[in-house]
């Protein structure tokens, strides 16, 4: 599946809307006064709850500082308001992002970020809300007809922006199963390769994800004919969504979204279990 930020419409990029750069200065920002305090990013992230890789995320500007973190961070660091001063610009960004994709998209958009259960299952590439920012920007430099640097900023943002949903808390839960092609193909060369499998194994060491991958050798598999997510959004039935070559359509009839949910249970059974799932990435990055 595309993943959503494929559409030739125009539109505003995050990088001339502010977002992008707000985030990036606030990361710079954060990692000053963290190194001033002489904590290191595991420290601070024990202190506010957060992991050690959101730390360096927020810092590299690639993750959305929450206000809640701002707020406990500022306190921590006792940097007198500093870093409170920003929550609502934080907020207004965050607010510009749920409207930044294109109209077509928007209504997925909100169901995406309210949902309480999403199931992706991918062929094709590793879903977009678990891709590293450079196996991202690999997939729209070699999109075809050729992308301007601009659109592609703006597409990597906005798919970065999308991973805030793990951040939330109540948190939903996930599962996603990729087809083991796609790990095999190192899109971006190798070191983007390895970086994105150490992404994967990280988000499926999460207690609210479930990481599978579906093998090479079996001999049934019931959906060749592409990648789907499932979601269930809160108080809500669950819908479907495909894309295919930029075409996204958004099922809600209830007995399409049937089908499709059948057929995710019957390949979840097939792929390999979560551990199994992750020793197998493992095994490819030579650490088994």
């Amino acid at each position: 599946m595309a993943d959503a930020e494929h559409d030739e419409r125009p539109e505003r990029p995050a990088e001339v809307d502010g977002t992008t750069h707000l985030f990036r200065a606030l990361g710079k920002q954060i990692k000053v006064l963290r190194e001033a305090t002489g904590l290191s990013q595991k420290e601070l992230g024990a202190a506010t709850h957060c992991g050690e890789a959101l730390i360096s995320a927020m810092e590299r500007g690639v993750r959305t500082p929450q206000p809640d973190f701002l707020e406990r961070a500022d306190e921590l660091l006792d940097v007198r308001g500093v870093l409170r001063a920003a929550v609502r610009d934080v907020r207004e960004a965050q607010a510009k992002a749920r409207t930044r994709h294109p109209e077509w998209y928007r209504s997925y958009a909100k169901l995406e970020a309210e949902a309480v259960q999403l199931c992706v299952y991918n062929n094709q590439s590793v879903p977009g809300l678990l891709q590293t920012e450079a196996y991202a920007r690999a997939v729209f430099t070699q999109w075809r007809p050729l992308l301007d640097e601009t659109t592609i900023e703006k597409r990597v943002a906005d798919r970065l922006a999308r991973q805030q949903i793990f951040d939330q808390w109540p948190s939903p839960a996930f599962g996603f199963i990729i087809d083991e092609s796609v790990l095999l193909r190192p899109i971006g060369g190798q070191q983007v390769h390895r970086e994105q499998l150490r992404r994967l194994l990280d988000m499926g060491r999460l207690r609210t994800v479930q990481l599978q991958v579906m093998p090479l050798n079996r001999e049934e598999q019931p959906s060749l004919d592409g990648p789907f997510t499932l979601v269930t959004p809160k108080g809500e039935q669950q819908v479907a969504y495909l894309e295919t070559h930029t075409y996204p359509r958004l099922i809600t009839a209830r007995e399409e979204v049937q089908v499709l949910s059948v057929r995710y249970g019957i390949i979840q059974s097939q792929a390999l279990r979560p551990g199994e799932s992750l020793a197998l990435i493992e095994k490819m990055l030579g650490e088994r």
